[in-house]
């Protein structure tokens, strides 16, 4: 094993202590601190730091872990490298990495660098990867932080570099941070009074059974004070146990935010000159796109390969000590507490307002869900209730009515009677009745409620979480971002430079010129310092402001990326998202001629049990191929949405994200909606008539809808995609392949050292066991599921009213189901501080308003609503709808079939027949416009563009009426808002006053001390024990 200069080992025959080499540190410019331990490895270690969750002393929280891969020798396994550093000043770091590593030189005989020259030498991949390290932990430890190396672990070939924050440092980043933290003082929330108080305490009685059993969730009557940290308003806050101050989410957050700041530059120009390093031209490409590292960019060039804060403990077993992860698997990710209310306020300190956010918002969703189940249920059981009342579908289901129907396809279909389409009219009527009508508007009307009582309760948790002053700043630039503004530079100034030589040539390696150029920038900043005679600052400030200036920051602050540079980002973007459009459409028009080619072929067969079932067993069919298109093509899209977003390079992580979502969320919902959307408005809708035909291909005629119409083929469609995305994602994809992959590494690591099969089935240190758990990918995939299947919910629930019962259902399962992944098999997300849910409240403000719009189309173009409202008030005699079945249908004469359309069996029935039925608004064979659209057709037409006119605008008026009725904020949070301000001022009034007073006092106390010292008077002042003053 090779070990850098900072560190060293004893030899190998005393391996009981292992030290640090004091000599080499001083050598280096190191001071050797009270902080430097000896770590005895006589002891069991693993009980002191409970198992990895503190370092080897046992004091100190481990409140970060980077990860990297190493290569060992092929010797015996060398010590581990257990190394305690503190916060000591490096001041000869430069000097430092410039020296020849150990075992480079030529050490002398019987040296430890001349045991290790045995060794192999390392690749200069990894020799660089291991440069890079040691700088990037070196201006860690110039940041404050304190690090602890760990590479002899259970997972062969994987150290561990354990990161702890201590108090000054996370005192000084809490400021720049603006973090809220509570202060000593506290008041009383204000509580309801009256009828609402006797209400408010009935209801938690009500529902005590099914609140959690954890602190942070009982109603709270007093509430500390919060108030952005100061270093000079330390005693404003109660300080009292240090250690418990910072919570573990906040340490993590402040962790993160250092180690996406610190850069690493100098270990990357200043290793380019060996033989090797020239040969290699892809590490040379890689190094002149990149001169700035924060830990994105390190871990995506694999210098480490993860980083990630711990999680509190394990979370089960007998002998396992009470922590919050714990209590949140017991609390909140059992399935034996589905009935529960979430822990919130715990999910928030454990994870961060994001994720806590996320959570909430899906509570709040699954809640509003039931009163939308309960109303659907009661449509649907209307439905079944007056189903033997409905006057078109007993028409329809009356043989002796004797409809003969037009063939459904050319020469293999024959005749067939309406009344074999009986099953399909009376199950048609469940879903399209007078009451999916108030359904559809009820929908809607919940749609804005739900988004108002979501805003309502997203300002509570604000309050509850001190974010009500909270605004996000800009993050900083991406590492990719940097990296094309640095090349775009270079690229600049090799130009201008080539304009200076006037033309002459000068051949240059490319590593040399970025080399140059960073030092001249350098120079210049020198330069700059000297001219304007500010004061010379301290070694290590100076150095940093190097490192960044040769990280490009100056350059990145004056080179910006302008829409010239991102056009072919952008017109790559246009076409391929065109591209899977057109992908989406194809896939939906390839199962169009199945359905249309299975049927003919349906119709060719013997037994009649199969025809009269083929619209049941094609549409069937045709939705479960629907279904699995749609699952592989949505893990399809979310890669080619996160590829165009790369390539778009956005500046920041936010930017990156919301287009991303935008993306992924357009190419799913047409994806996911695309064959509803063909069923509700194109299917049967231009089909032609009888002996005028519409063909695809001129070979594959257009399918038709049912008599009933296309309502039932929809709610068939719609209920199979969203049940079976619902659990086919929820049980293979969130359930299955987690396990796979567990299962997968658990095999990986046993081939990768059976010897040491029993080592790796002991209790592994924390950040081991972290390791080997699933890396945190983001929210995004949870929101778009949910979101998808809210637009099932919203867009066509006129033909399914059931849908909000089974989303339901599915949702009470989810919440478990993602709060056990995130508590068992996802390392412990960085905690993000967010006030609301972004760019995804916008996208379901879009959804609700057009689902509006769609389901106004539904109930008039895909129903017949409004053809029974026409009839019923138009063409009805008796003011019934006896007779509407048959105004429906046109006529038309079978000897008007055009050549090779005829069926080949025209006798199918028993009988010659003359004239079939079709549904259509024509006029008959024998009027004088035979086969002409008749004025019922526009009578019809004109009736239901009017009920989308005025459905919309109606419905529209009334969810705009919600929104303006329920305001934003509830009062009693802004009257606490406003007392919380209140009592702010205060504080520092006195605070102020205090002050003040005190000044006064000491000015009175100043000539009283001097009166004696006038008079020549001996007496003791009150502040010692003689007075100081006197005449000179």
């Amino acid at each position: 094993m090779r070990v850098n200069e900072k560190y060293s080992t004893l030899p190998a025959e005393d391996r009981s202590v292992h030290i640090i080499n004091i000599c080499a540190i001083e050598d280096l410019g190191y001071q050797p601190s009270e902080g430097t331990l000896l770590n005895s490895l006589s002891v069991n270690p693993d009980a002191k730091c409970k198992y990895g969750l503190y370092f080897r002393d046992g004091k100190r929280k481990v409140d970060y872990v980077l990860v990297y891969h190493h290569k060992r020798g092929s010797g015996s396994r060398t010590l581990a490298r257990r190394v305690l550093q503190n916060d000591a000043a490096l001041g000869a770091r430069s000097a430092r990495q410039d020296q020849p590593l150990p075992g480079k030189g030529s050490p002398g005989k019987g040296s430890p660098g001349a045991a290790r020259q045995q060794e192999p030498p390392m690749d200069f991949h990894e020799d660089d990867k291991r440069f890079r390290r040691e700088e990037y932990e070196g201006n860690l430890l110039e940041a404050g932080l304190e690090l602890e190396r760990d590479e002899e672990t259970k997972i062969h070939g994987v150290g561990f570099v354990k990161i702890h924050a201590p108090w000054n440092v996370l005192c000084r980043e809490a400021e720049f941070l603006k973090l809220k933290m509570p202060t000593k003082k506290m008041y009383h929330i204000n509580e309801t009074r009256g009828l609402l108080k006797k209400i408010n305490s009935v209801l938690q009685k009500i529902t005590d059974p099914i609140q959690p059993r954890v602190a942070e969730h009982r109603a709270q009557t007093m509430k500390r004070l919060s108030y952005p940290f100061s270093r000079e308003k330390q005693h404003l806050f109660d300080l009292s146990d240090k250690d418990s101050f910072f919570d573990s989410k906040t340490r993590s957050t402040i962790v993160y935010e250092i180690l996406k700041r610190t850069t690493c530059t100098k270990a990357k120009y200043s290793m380019g000159h060996g033989e090797g390093r020239k040969k290699d031209s892809a590490l040379l490409s890689k190094r002149r796109k990149c001169g700035k590292y924060g830990i994105t960019s390190l871990l995506a060039n694999g210098v480490y390969s993860a980083a990630y804060p711990l999680h509190d403990g394990e979370y089960e077993g007998e002998d396992v000590e009470f922590n919050d992860r714990k209590l949140l698997y017991e609390e909140w990710a059992s399935y034996g507490v589905f009935y529960k209310y979430q822990p919130i306020d715990l999910v928030r300190k454990y994870f961060g307002e994001k994720i806590g956010l996320y959570f909430a918002w899906l509570g709040v969703y699954t809640q509003m869900l039931i009163p939308a189940s309960i109303v659907g249920v009661i449509v649907f059981l209307y439905g079944c209730a007056t189903v033997n009342e409905n006057i078109p579908s007993m028409e329809m289901c009356d043989q002796s009515h004797n409809i003969t129907m037009c063939p459904l396809c050319d020469k293999t279909c024959s005749y067939w009677k309406m009344s074999s389409a009986c099953a399909t009219a009376r199950a048609s009527h469940l879903f399209d009745n007078p009451a999916t009508v108030f359904f559809s508007i009820f929908m809607a009307l919940w749609a804005a409620t739900f988004m108002e009582h979501w805003k309502r309760k997203q300002m509570r948790l604000n309050y509850r979480w001190d974010l009500t002053g909270f605004e996000e700043e800009e993050d900083h630039p991406r590492a990719e971002y940097e990296a094309r503004v640095l090349e775009k530079s270079l690229r600049k100034e090799s130009k201008n430079k080539e304009d200076e030589m006037e033309g002459i040539a000068q051949p240059a390696i490319p590593e040399q010129m970025a080399g140059s150029l960073f030092h001249s920038q350098t120079r210049r900043m020198r330069e700059r310092e000297k001219h304007r005679n500010i004061p010379e600052e301290s070694t290590n400030k100076w150095k940093q402001r190097v490192k960044t200036a040769m990280a490009g920051v100056k350059l990145t602050d004056k080179v910006k990326l302008t829409w010239r540079d991102r056009f072919p980002a952008y017109f790559t973007n246009l076409m391929s998202i065109v591209f899977m459009i057109a992908v989406t459409f194809a896939i939906v028009l390839g199962v169009i001629i199945y359905r249309i080619s299975t049927a003919a072929a349906l119709a060719m067969n013997s037994s009649p049990s199969v025809r009269s079932n083929i619209r049941v067993t094609v549409t069937a069919t045709a939705v479960i191929i629907n279904l699995v298109v749609i699952i592989l093509l949505d893990e399809v899209y979310g890669c080619v949405a996160r590829w165009l977003t790369k390539i778009e390079v956005p500046k920041t992580e936010k930017s990156f994200e919301e287009r991303l979502i935008f993306k992924a969320f357009l190419l799913k919902f047409v994806n996911s909606y695309t064959p509803i959307f063909y069923v509700a408005f194109f299917k049967g809708r231009f089909v032609g008539r009888p002996g005028d035909y519409v063909y695809i291909f001129r070979s594959f005629r257009m399918e038709e809808c049912a008599p009933g119409g296309c309502l039932m083929e929809l709610c068939i469609q719609l209920s199979i995609i969203m049940l079976g995305k619902q659990l086919i994602q929820n049980n293979l994809f969130e359930i299955g392949i987690p396990k796979m992959k567990k299962f997968i590494r658990y095999l990986r690591l046993k081939r990768q050292s059976p010897a040491d099969h029993d080592e790796h089935m002991k209790r592994k240190q924390r950040y081991e066991a972290d390791f080997t758990l699933e890396p945190f990918g983001g929210l995004t995939p949870e929101y778009m599921e949910m979101i998808i299947q809210f637009g099932f919910v919203t867009l066509f629930v006129a033909s399914f009213p059931l849908a909000p019962l089974f989303a339901l259902l599915n949702n009470i399962i989810e919440i478990r189901l993602d709060a056990k992944k995130f508590v068992t098999e996802l390392r412990r997300p960085v905690a993000v501080r967010a006030k609301d849910i972004g760019i995804w409240y916008n996208i379901l403000r879009g959804i609700g308003k057009l689902a509006v719009i769609i389901n106004a189309f539904v109930i008039s173009f895909t129903s017949d609503f409004i053809p029974r409202l026409v009839y019923l008030y138009m063409y009805s005699k008796n003011g019934t709808m006896h007779g509407f079945v048959n105004h429906t249908l046109s006529s038309f004469n079978v000897s008007d079939f055009q050549d090779g359309t005829a069926p080949n069996d025209p006798l199918d029935l028993g009988y010659e027949v003359h004239v079939c039925r079709y549904k259509d608004y024509r006029e008959p064979p024998w009027s004088e416009h035979k086969y002409d659209i008749s004025k019922d057709f526009w009578a019809v037409l004109a009736a239901r563009l009017a009920f989308v006119i005025v459905f919309q605008n109606l419905v529209m008026f009334m969810s705009d009426f919600v929104d303006w009725v329920i305001p934003d904020i509830p009062k009693d949070i802004s009257q606490q808002i406003h007392k919380e301000k209140v009592l702010m001022v205060e504080l520092f009034m006195r605070e102020e006053q205090g002050k003040q007073q005190l000044l006064d006092t000491w000015m009175e106390r100043g000539p009283k001390k001097s009166e004696p010292c006038s008079n020549h008077s001996p007496q003791a002042g009150p502040d010692g024990p003689e007075n100081h003053g006197g005449a000179l």
